[in-house]
């Protein structure tokens, strides 16, 4: 029996008509092994992954492959982004025997939970050195049958293996001006100057290491780390990795050149970038920053949003191919109906010349780099902005590109995995929220709101115990884990910073002492889940940047920010003691702890402490100097702005208006600048 039709997970949905009898990761699951004496198939994926869907087709949608492991098997599915302390223990796993790893992850467990056998996709037949799932299936059930005693022994040296891979020194103290400028001078040594962007193919979005180098050029004045993140925004926003119709980014690109995506579009990587352009923006008054930071926060909340207010996960990779006059998107004669890789986004001449004739056809082409030769599969391309020496056109550009996206629209759509997770909401709702104040943009503003409103009714219990996800307003069983504490907490920071509510600042508390209390270990680190969340095999630790900024880093970001805010001493010496990891690892392997990097920037200036009273919040002359606050470059800094005398935030007891007028009050390191009521001197003042 399929146990996965009740469940609130769309990638779990998916295999629910599976012929096999798949079980959601529970304590009875593994019950029900023990009870049979038989092995347990932990498969893990997400919703928009194309090889998760690939292998479904080929070997869970299979009645042979399903009655085989219905028979031999106890059948677990899991979804990495509801369980990501479960992809995490398990991951380790794998990369630790196999040297790699990635989605569908494969793993076989004792009925005690304990992993002996691992994988990543397995096709269905031997392809290139690779053996067949049935011929895996075989394996494993002939090893627990005849091999019992050394499967656990071996299951029990990786159990043991794994415990002693915590972190051995954290750090003692958090990273000072040595090791930042080692780790600027690492990233110097490994960025693709011809390119952008850092290491080889497949090539990632390095989001929280642009946040650092913008921190540190706005810290130090280093036109190299400028430069660094400059090139590589314009790269990846001149690529096909950003969608040049309809705003957003993809995954990543799969060549060195940011031309090919991987072509699903992730939350969380949006939600990055879109504050990354901002603050590009900010620091730079680039126009094409502007327009990108613009058209993903458009992006996300046109394609996202979902009804209640919060932001879907993502959108796949494939989706069906819509049949032509003469040809499909992708080349293929009389594929209609077939979901295929990148089927939505890309274009031939011949289908830009049904849509816009054969002159703008032309142009187009020129324009966005389609080829007859395709820069994808069969002919196809994907949409780029080439450098090129001639002037267009703006109007006729924009006529096209309207009549392109319009045209596009009508294609079968990707799918959308509609399941809110908590972390990811709170990286959304910072970029919008930020990017909405800093383009005039209240609309952007609202749609943070009512995300976070979402978050606070939906997922926050009466404990302040956050839930890791939702789908259509319906709580998922889920715990969240550091990420999410953390990842909402600078959310619900940014928002209390944009509109000067302190229930933001308030609800930020809840969730960060919560953080104290529960996550965090004696020498100052922070572990993946709560002491009180369910035990599994190694309680998951891990300091380092992953797609998105790392628990640890995100929660050393909020903690420093809150203490900043409430003058908190416990909040801020907890951020110090995170942040002792960055000091240590930082200077080896900066790529991969960007965000830690980044608050240790703001930890470096201060961080600078803003105040803003005025006589009303509407009041012209406190507006401008609130929004020379937000626009401020100083790394890290916290603005909190109000009517003078109201209290709702800490940051403004005791700042009156100066000579009847709104003042804007700076402090940094425990000392206070005079009040200033000029909004030049303070844009002086926080320039970085």
């Amino acid at each position: 029996m399929n146990r996965l039709a009740h469940e609130t997970s769309p990638y779990l949905l998916q295999h629910a008509d599976n012929p096999v009898d798949w079980w959601p990761w529970s304590a009875e699951a593994f019950a029900e092994a023990r009870s049979r004496n038989v092995p347990v198939l932990l498969s893990v994926g997400y919703s928009s992954c194309h090889w998760c869907h690939v292998m479904a087709h080929e070997s869970f949608e299979d009645a042979g492959t399903a009655a085989y492991l219905n028979e031999h098997f106890v059948s677990v599915k899991v979804d990495r982004e509801e369980r990501p302390d479960v992809d995490a223990v398990y991951m380790e796993a794998v990369q630790a025997a196999t040297g790699q790893g990635g989605w569908p992850m494969t793993v076989f467990l004792t009925p005690d939970a304990e992993p002996f056998y691992f994988g990543t996709y397995f096709p269905p037949a031997p392809h290139r050195g690779m053996p067949s799932f049935p011929q895996v299936l075989e394996g494993v059930r002939r090893a627990w049958a005849e091999r019992r005693d050394e499967v656990t022994e071996v299951a029990g040296k990786i159990v043991r293996d794994l415990a002693g891979r915590e972190l051995a020194d954290s750090g003692t103290r958090p990273p000072g001006e040595e090791e930042l400028a080692q780790a600027l001078l690492g990233l110097t040594r490994e960025y693709d100057a011809q390119r952008g962007g850092f290491g080889g193919a497949p090539k990632f979005p390095p989001s929280m290491v642009l946040e650092f180098l913008l921190r540190h050029y706005a810290r130090t004045g280093s036109e190299g780390a400028l430069q660094m993140a400059q090139d590589t925004c314009e790269r990846m926003a001149r690529g096909g990795v950003y969608d040049q119709l309809g705003g957003g980014f993809a995954r990543y690109s799969v060549d060195r050149d940011w031309v090919v995506p991987h072509f699903e579009k992730m939350l969380y990587d949006n939600a990055l970038l879109c504050r990354v352009y901002a603050h590009l923006w900010r620091a730079t008054g680039s126009d094409l920053a502007r327009r990108v930071a613009l058209e993903t926060a458009d992006f996300m909340v046109r394609e996202l949003r979902t009804n209640e207010g919060g932001f879907a996960s993502a959108l796949d990779a494939d989706s069906e191919e819509e049949a032509s006059r003469e040809e499909a998107p992708g080349g293929r004669q009389g594929a209609a109906g077939h979901p295929v890789e990148g089927a939505y986004y890309v274009w031939t001449p011949r289908r830009l010349a049904e849509v816009l004739g054969d002159q703008d056809a032309e142009l187009a082409a020129h324009y966005y780099g389609v080829t007859e030769e395709g820069t994808f599969e069969h002919g196809s391309s994907v949409l780029q902005l080439p450098q090129h020496e001639r002037v267009f056109d703006a109007e006729k550009i924009e006529s096209i590109r309207r009549r392109l996206f319009e045209a596009r629209a009508l294609r079968p759509a990707p799918g959308r995995d509609d399941k809110v997770v908590a972390a990811w909401n709170g990286l959304a709702i910072a970029a919008l929220a930020e990017t909405g104040a800093y383009f005039d943009r209240p609309d952007l503003v609202d749609a943070a709101i009512a995300a976070a409103d979402l978050v606070v009714r939906v997922h926050l219990d009466e404990h302040a115990r956050l839930a890791r996800t939702s789908k259509d307003g319906r709580v998922g069983a889920n715990a969240g884990v550091l990420e999410d504490y953390a990842d909402v907490s600078e959310g619900f920071l940014a928002l209390a910073s944009v509109t000067g509510e302190g229930v933001w600042l308030e609800f930020a508390g809840l969730l960060l002492d919560h953080v104290l209390a529960q996550f965090t270990d004696d020498s100052g680190g922070l572990y993946d889940t709560a002491a009180d969340a369910e035990q599994l095999i190694r309680r998951p630790q891990d300091p380092t940047d992953n797609a998105t900024p790392s628990g640890w880093s995100a929660a050393a970001g909020a903690l420093l920010s809150y203490a900043a805010q409430t003058g908190s001493a416990a909040h801020r010496t907890a951020a110090e003691r995170a942040l002792g990891v960055v000091g240590t690892v930082g200077p080896r392997v900066p790529r991969f702890i960007g965000w830690g990097l980044a608050v240790a920037e703001a930890l470096l200036d201060g961080p600078r402490e803003v105040a803003i009273v005025g006589p009303a919040m509407d009041d012209p002359a406190t507006k401008a100097l609130h929004r020379t606050a937000l626009l401020g470059t100083a790394p890290g800094a916290v603005v909190a702005v109000g009517v003078a005398g109201d209290g709702e935030l800490p940051l403004l007891a005791d700042r009156p208006l100066v000579d009847g007028r709104p003042a804007a009050y700076v402090c940094r390191h425990f000392t206070c600048d005079a009040p200033t009521t000029d909004p030049e001197q303070l844009r002086r003042v926080l320039s970085g």
